[in-house]
């Protein structure tokens, strides 16, 4: 009895108030009475089984069911909410802001705001309250908390896991726990938090500017560059940002290399990157060791499709290419023997050696991946002067690799060494290690903004935008 006593009074209380405020008043008629006799007819059933049975119902259709079911089982199950944000008018914010998310490029269906608004006109009725007001109030909480979780989520973390949608994805990026998605549903000031979540980075707002100003890229239509815009927002929501002082940025559609220090790009340069079907992965590392003068260990892949057939055809490629062939990690005296069409080619491995014809050039920089890539020099210097530089079989060709060098370890023994060995004439292979590791990023932004702020678009060499737009739309 004495807890129906307080529903009585919570609701009385909740919908009285609800009354005065302007922008969400109820229909005319609505009194506490009223508002009294509705819950009272709906019998003894207690709040908490209802609340739980919905909470059950609706599982499926929350965001983030575990951590709202924490955080109502820390509340007794009580509609916390609403009874706040009703209160004080906040609802209505919230749903301004929901309304507003194409901003960020996203549908606002996402965060079901004409259902909240069915739900919350559902409580009104001409003549009284809908006799159900126990479900009604609890789909009403649950449906906001769900929504609130998502828009603080999307715009923080993004609304897609990128892992998810790219298997060559290997950058670090949080995700949000459940402590972080408890506080938010603590959150007392809702505008003020709201308003706080927005991203503010130069290139966020610039790539916000455009899409509000219906700005078109060349050779793109409207609707192509609104879908740039929309999956480059998404891809700058992720976090999985640099956060130290100096980091090299290779950014993938752009065939370009950044050495940042301090928020300032101190080198840049052309590379190639991996042709389509052997992509040069996304990822997030450190750089803490070059080979000077490396050797280059060919993949099976490489050596079956391609140095194995060269061989076939001229049996001196090989030699000629200083291409050493081991088998069972024995040195072949003699490879120019072996019939390449006939052998298994799986049983042998090469590895070319140093020289001005090994595909590594002069240096490689090593950091640890998933996918056995790293950035190298190559002898073929006119690939540099293409537009297109999708060419290589997923390691990152570097147009300065001294330079590169001398940006990594800066002016010092370590860094005449490395010259000293690139520059002889009799190349023999030497690890050089950092004194500090030095952070390295490979991105995939297909549009982004010059140092004056102008907006630049790529292509989209991997059709990752595709894909991240079609995951976008069927979230």
């Amino acid at each position: 009895m004495k807890r129906l006593v307080t529903i009585l009074l919570f609701f009385g209380v909740l919908l009285c108030f609800s009354c005065k405020v302007k922008r969400i008043a109820g229909p005319a008629g609505v009194t506490t009475p009223v508002i009294q006799a509705a819950i009272a007819k709906q019998g003894a059933e207690d709040f908490q089984d209802v609340f739980k049975r919905v909470l059950e119902n609706k599982q499926a259709q929350l965001s983030y069911p575990n951590a709202i079911r924490s955080f109502y089982q820390s509340k007794t199950f009580q509609p916390v909410l609403i009874s706040h944000f009703m209160l004080q008018d906040q609802l209505q914010t919230l749903l301004s802001y929901f309304e507003a998310v194409s901003r960020h490029g996203l549908d606002p269906k996402l965060f079901a705001v004409t259902n909240i608004r069915k739900m919350r006109e559902r409580l009104y009725v001409k003549k009284g309250l809908t006799l159900n007001v126990y479900q009604d109030v609890v789909e009403l909480e649950l449906q906001v908390a769900s929504s609130l979780l998502k828009y603080s989520n999307a715009l923080q973390f993004g609304l897609l896991n990128p892992a998810q949608i790219d298997s060559n994805y290997f950058t670090p990026t949080a995700q949000p726990d459940s402590i972080l998605m408890l506080r938010v549903l603590e959150v007392k000031d809702l505008r003020g938090y709201l308003d706080s979540i927005q991203p503010k980075g130069k290139k966020y707002l610039a790539l916000q500017a455009a899409l509000r100003d219906e700005i078109q890229a060349p050779k793109k239509t409207l609707e192509e560059t609104q879908q740039t815009l929309k999956v480059n927002l998404e891809r700058l929501r992720w976090r999985n940002k640099p956060t130290e002082q100096k980091f090299v940025r290779i950014n993938i559609p752009e065939f370009n290399l950044q050495v940042i220090e301090k928020g300032i790009s101190v080198l840049q340069m052309k590379v190639c990157v991996g042709e389509k079907g052997k992509e040069t992965p996304q990822l997030g590392s450190k750089i803490y060791s070059v080979q000077v003068n490396p050797v280059w260990n060919i993949p099976e892949s490489i050596a079956k499709n391609e140095i194995s057939k060269y061989a076939g055809r001229d049996k001196y490629y090989l030699a000629n290419n200083n291409i050493h062939v081991f088998k069972q990690g024995k040195l072949i005296d003699d490879p120019e023997s072996i019939d390449w069409a006939r052998e298994n080619v799986s049983s042998y491995s090469f590895k070319q050696q140093p020289g001005y014809r090994n595909s590594l050039g002069k240096i490689k920089f090593l950091f640890k991946n998933e996918s056995s890539v790293y950035l190298h020099d190559t002898p073929v210097k006119a690939a540099f002067n293409q537009p297109m530089r999708a060419i290589s079989h997923g390691c990152v060709r570097v147009e300065k690799p001294l330079l590169l060098a001398l940006a990594l370890f800066e002016k010092g023994k370590k860094y005449e060494q490395i010259k000293s060995a690139m520059q002889s004439g009799y190349p023999r292979a030497k690890y050089i290690g950092l004194p500090v590791s030095v952070p390295v990023f490979i991105t995939y932004y297909t549009t982004d903004i010059d140092e004056k702020g102008r907006l630049l678009f790529y292509d989209d060499i991997y059709g990752l935008d595709k894909a991240l737009y079609a995951k976008l739309q069927d979230n």
